[in-house]
């Protein structure tokens, strides 16, 4: 073969070199905009059976400033800051134990999310819905659910552009965590770790060779899910779980930089809900302290940064800080 009869094949080569080299890049760019961002927890949803002791506790105890609920007339909606808050709903005729209607993540994208959970089969999910921001014209909220494996309402949202100052005084203004109750670790990982990208936090239980509780943090924030392991190998039978525990599993966290400031300050301000406990060291090695609104829904104080080593595992993820 003669030097110039080579050339082609040359110049093929390198046409094939220089498109080989590309492919990771164009992988990865393809890969990051199949999903996009899950920044953080955007609220949680509960019952009440007596919506005025409701709006004492969340409007007066933890200080959030009520709104209307514009995807329910017959609900409120508590702020923590501008794009954080607890949804309370009207408590139906038709209820089980549980106070709890949905958790919701906030999302850069809520229409590309929700494509990109059809390309992947999931079941239930809703069509995109539109509703005033908090600011109240500036910008729409854009959202959907879906269901997770053990059928909770997921809700994905996607914030307008927010001009609202939140008017109450609240006892913190980060929710940092939501946490509930999950029967099986890996059905529920097929879903928020294998699709989603939720990515490992800290996992640790009340007694050595036991898992009770596994958290794992947004793909892209440092909110975190955490899954209340009741069967799936726990101590307690998922089908012995009543009413009190189940409002102690179904849970949201406020983060304080200063578990003593906190609370003295409910003490002070006569604040404390009638039901509360705390403040204790968390086996995650935080400051803790639980409140309770009138239907058990447990409100969990948190101060940002652990103090003292946890049990069981080393934090895998940077911890809030405000």
């Amino acid at each position: 073969m003669t030097r110039h009869s080579l050339k082609p094949l040359l110049k093929t080569a390198a046409t094939i070199a220089a498109i080989a080299c590309c492919l990771p890049q164009a992988s990865a760019q393809s890969s990051s905009q199949t999903r996009p961002a899950i920044t953080g927890i955007s609220h949680m949803c509960v019952y009440a059976a007596d919506p005025a002791a409701s709006d004492r506790f969340y409007a007066r105890s933890l200080g959030a400033a009520r709104g209307p609920d514009p995807q329910n007339p017959a609900g409120s909606r508590y702020y923590f800051s501008p794009t954080q808050f607890v949804e309370v709903l009207p408590l139906p005729a038709s209820h089980t134990i549980s106070r709890i209607n949905c958790v919701a993540f906030t999302t850069s994208n809520a229409s590309a999310l929700r494509d990109f959970l059809l390309s992947h089969a999931v079941a239930d999910v809703s069509s995109l819905k539109t509703e005033p921001g908090p600011g109240h014209g500036h910008g729409l909220d854009l959202w959907f659910t879906a269901h997770d494996p053990e059928g909770n309402l997921v809700e994905f949202l996607q914030p307008g552009d927010v001009a609202l100052s939140v008017a109450g005084e609240p006892i913190s203004t980060r929710i940092i965590h939501v946490g509930f109750l999950v029967h099986s670790k890996s059905a529920e990982d097929s879903f928020y770790r294998g699709l989603l990208g939720f990515r490992p936090y800290w996992y640790g239980a009340m007694q050595p060779g036991k898992v009770d509780w596994i958290s794992q943090q947004v793909p892209d924030g440092r909110d975190w899910l955490e899954y209340m392991m009741v069967g799936d190998g726990s101590d307690t039978p998922a089908d012995r779980v009543d009413a009190r525990q189940l409002g102690v599993l179904n849970h949201f966290s406020l983060g304080v930089p200063n578990m003593e400031a906190a609370v003295t300050t409910l003490i002070r301000e006569d604040r404390l809900s009638p039901q509360h406990d705390g403040p204790q060291m968390g086996r995650d090695g935080k400051w803790q302290a639980n409140l309770y609104d009138p239907d058990g829904t447990r409100v969990e104080l948190m101060e940002f940064q652990p103090v003292v080593a946890p049990c069981c595992s080393a934090f895998t993820a940077d911890s809030p800080t405000r």
